[in-house]
């Protein structure tokens, strides 16, 4: 279609964005009207601020394409036509308040009240129907909400809450702790419901056993059901009714079927003692169901533990150091730029810089790493680590969401509320599961009756149908090991960006390695010093100094610690260059000065084959042979060594274990990479590798076929990290939000890239395991409930238990 483009189906439903509409909203509402008279349009809406018009139509009057074909003409009409005067009366066109302009915007969100997998994939689609929203995605184990496009909070509120849920604000620790707060009491009251139902329940249950029931105990059966029915299940009944209100339904729905047809055919059975009664199959039906879903929160309460310890690493209070004397104050009163004294065993309450006194804080909640660091005047501190023995006074830097403790726990949300393509299977079959199910229950009864059984039996299979089924398991089968699978990695100071970077570490093959920093400690030390000429050396360390500041390089940073050593002040230099792969140039005042390896000079014309030999010497004991040229000709050689970090030979054998091939890309010279390839056991080395030679050796291996990983600091190596199938950054507690990583590594261990993707491929076979168990009950259980061998408090049983199974198998997890 030439006036428009299709952004998104759905069954007689498609949304299309076209040009000739964006910011004209007498076009739009123009075309709404003469849209609406077409017999095959249902419905059809437009928001101007973005061009978009989102149209329902009957699929028995026209066909999607010949209806577009109209849609298009109709644009074009209206599109050719001149824009109405300045001063014609045209009536107000139906659009959406508070739409902003400029890109779309994320916005999270926690909701309250979804009681399956249906409750999720009912707001998603509802959300996904506004043509404001880009992409919406609804996670059912983690509770939350997450939505692109032009929605407003206070909209994406109202949206959850027309369906009969609650959305609530998450941005903050605080407003998470709150959430944390709200459901703790939610599980205290499920749990009050159900004892509540459990004990009701037994009475009737134990009368329902007996032969001959005398109108008294009928009378009791119906007061006791009564209770359970409406009162401890009295919320599922509420939301089933709020999503028909809607034209929706869920899980709510078929169990207020079903429990609703035990209850209403049993009550002309206390009149009428030859009519039988169902009471305690009502009753039960509602007990065993709050029971499941008691246990499956708790279960999702474990799940989600991780996160949860992460949240109340925050303290609640802060002692703020003021011209008065010292005052406790609220964490959230705490802004940038205040003194905050941190006494022994205290959490720092914010990030910050020791300004007075010095301590050593555990920070292993957040890097994984088990020793103290020692913190003193001017080092970084971060929110949630647990001060020492010592005591401290700190400026803050950061408070509320931009602190490294805020941006950890949104990344860990962000990873655990990702919908894996695994889980699209899952979804497709959960959005048809109700409406299947309900007709599955009705040809049963209808089936039975047909066959000559009694109503009573007819509509005990059906109502068996009814409850055996389960969505929940199926909704539950990705998310929770999603869920457990992110938690148990950042315990282990192992942060997932991203779902799907967790379903791609599964089959990861080939792993790529910078050497610097990643397999090294990053710590360069000057080893040797060989000074060639007749120039004054210390005049000539003074330039070497003076251009080495500007780097930030770690060999750089070696050569400079060394020259302060020596007490040699820098030299003033200008037109600084960094080239990568290469080393550093600029100018001074009577010349130029280089520093960098031999295709630096190479690359100015500057011949030093004299110094080969020696450079060869040091490279083949692992060294890194630095030149130094000033002013066309060799002035120095430096040595710089890096040892490899401690454990990295044994993480390297893990990854063998694994079944992985390691590669180390370095810009170093072949000998010193060897030498440190053969220290630590990698396989094969690409040595001179600049970061444009590191990124086409990763998009050499992925047309090989390979599945790569990229390990690597995170600044340099962004561009291989980026193009990597997963990108493992190695960082400091500060650094767990590398952009260009998807997977970063706190504390310098690469012992756990070897554990993330072992965890990853655990989190990958539990989440099959699920799945299989999920489809496999549901393809099994309902035929045998329609061939009426199933009782229906056993299927409310069975239904309860398995999404608990989904869940505790997730769990297994945390066992490793």
């Amino acid at each position: 279609m030439k006036n428009f483009r299709v952004i998104h189906r759905l069954s007689r439903r498609v949304r299309l964005v076209a040009p000739a509409l964006v910011k004209q909203p007498e076009r739009c509402y123009i075309l709404e009207i003469l849209l609406r008279k077409h017999p095959a349009v249902a419905d059809v809406r437009s928001v101007p601020e973005i061009g978009s018009v989102t149209l329902h139509y009957r699929s028995a009057q026209l066909g999607e394409e010949r209806l577009l074909a109209v849609v298009d003409a109709v644009i074009g009409n209206i599109a050719a036509a001149p824009p109405p005067r300045a001063n014609a009366a045209v009536p107000p066109a139906p659009s959406f308040s508070g739409v902003p302009d400029g890109p779309a915007q994320e916005c999270n969100a926690a909701v309250e009240g979804m009681s399956c997998a249906s409750c999720a994939l009912l707001i998603e689609m509802k959300l996904q129907r506004d043509p404001r929203v880009e992409s919406a995605a609804v996670n059912y184990a983690a509770q939350t909400v997450t939505v692109k496009g032009h929605l407003s909070r206070e909209e994406l509120f109202a949206s959850v809450q027309q369906l009969g849920y609650e959305a609530r604000p998450m941005d903050t620790l605080a407003q998470r702790r709150l959430l944390v707060e709200r459901e703790k009491a939610r599980l205290e009251t499920a749990k009050k419901r159900l004892l509540q139902a459990a004990w009701l329940t037994a009475p009737v249950m134990v009368s329902g056993m007996l032969m001959h029931r005398s109108p008294a105990l009928r009378l009791m059966e119906l007061a006791l059901s009564t209770v359970v029915v409406f009162g401890s299940g009295g919320d599922i009944f509420r939301k089933a009714w709020a999503l028909a209100k809607q034209r929706e339904a869920n899980m709510d729905t078929l169990i207020s079927m079903g429990a609703g047809a035990a209850y209403l055919y049993s009550l002309p059975g206390v009149a009428r003692m030859h009519h039988h009664v169902y009471f305690e199959s009502a009753a039960a039906i509602v007990a065993f169901v709050l029971g499941g879903r008691y246990m499956e929160e708790r279960a999702k309460g474990k799940a989600s533990e991780a996160i949860r310890k992460l949240i109340e690493l925050q303290p609640e209070t802060a002692i703020r150091v003021t011209a008065a004397g010292d005052e406790t104050v609220a964490i959230d009163t705490v802004v940038v730029g205040d003194r905050l004294r941190v006494r022994p065993g205290d959490k720092v309450p914010s990030d910050g810089v020791v300004e007075e006194g010095a301590s050593s804080l555990d920070e292993s909640m957040l890097t994984g790493e088990s020793l103290p660091v020692a913190k003193g005047v001017g080092d970084a501190v971060i929110g949630g680590c647990i001060n020492g023995n010592g005591a401290f006074v700190m400026r803050v830097t950061a408070v509320g969401g931009d602190t490294v403790l805020s941006g950890i726990v949104k990344l860990v949300d962000h990873a655990q509320g990702a919908k894996l393509p695994v889980q699209k299977l899952a979804d497709r079959i959960s959005a048809r599961f109700v409406p299947a199910v309900a007709g599955i229950g009705a040809l049963t009864l209808a089936g039975w009756l047909m066959a000559g059984h009694p109503a009573s039996r007819a509509l005990a299979h059906a109502v068996a149908v009814l409850l055996i089924a389960c969505p929940c398991a199926l909704g539950l089968a990705t998310p929770t090991a999603i869920m457990v699978g992110t938690g148990q990695a950042a315990r282990r100071g192992i942060y997932i960006r991203n779902g799907e970077a967790l379903e791609t570490a599964a089959k990861l093959d080939t792993l790529v390695f910078d050497k610097t920093g990643t397999i090294t400690e990053g710590k360069p030390v000057v080893t040797d010093f060989l000074a060639v000429g007749m120039r004054d050396e210390q005049a000539m360390l003074a330039l070497v100094a003076g251009v080495e500041a500007h780097s930030e390089h770690f060999l750089a940073r070696a050569i400079n610690t060394w020259c302060r050593a020596r007490g040699v002040p820098p030299a003033p230099t200008f037109d600084f260059e960094a080239w990568p792969g290469r080393g550093v140039r600029a100018r001074h005042d009577d010349g130029e000065i280089l520093v960098g390896n031999a295709a630096l000079l190479a690359a100015a014309g500057i011949d030093c084959s004299a110094q080969q030999d020696q450079a060869l010497a040091w490279a083949e004991q692992g060294k890194t042979p630095v030149f130094v040229a000033i002013d066309g000709a060799i002035a120095a050689l430096f040595a710089v060594a890096d040892r490899p970090r401690e454990g990295a030979r044994e993480a390297i054998a893990l990854l063998h274990r694994l079944g992985l091939k390691t590669v180390m890309a370095t810009g170093d010279v072949e000998a010193a990479a060897r030498h440190i390839a053969r220290e630590v056991g990698i396989d094969e080395v690409i040595a001179r590798a600049t970061p444009a030679d590191k990124l086409e050796l990763i998009r050499k291996l992925q047309t090989q076929g390979h599945k790569v990983g990229m390990i690597g600091d995170g600044i340099n190596d962004a561009p291989a990290l980026a193009a990597a199938d997963v990108g493992f950054a190695i960082g400091g507690g500060a650094d767990i939000a590398v952009e260009s990583a998807d997977i970063t590594l706190v504390g310098g261990d690469i012992a756990r890239v070897a554990g993330g993707i072992d965890l990853s491929r655990r989190t990958m076979q539990i989440i099959r395991q699920n799945l299989f168990w999920a489809l496999g009950y549901n393809v099994i259980s309902i035929p045998v409930a329609a061939a009426g061998r199933l009782n229906p408090m056993i299927a409310a049983a069975a239904m309860a238990m398995s999404s608990v199974s989904v869940v505790t198998n997730s769990l297994r997890l945390q066992r490793k």
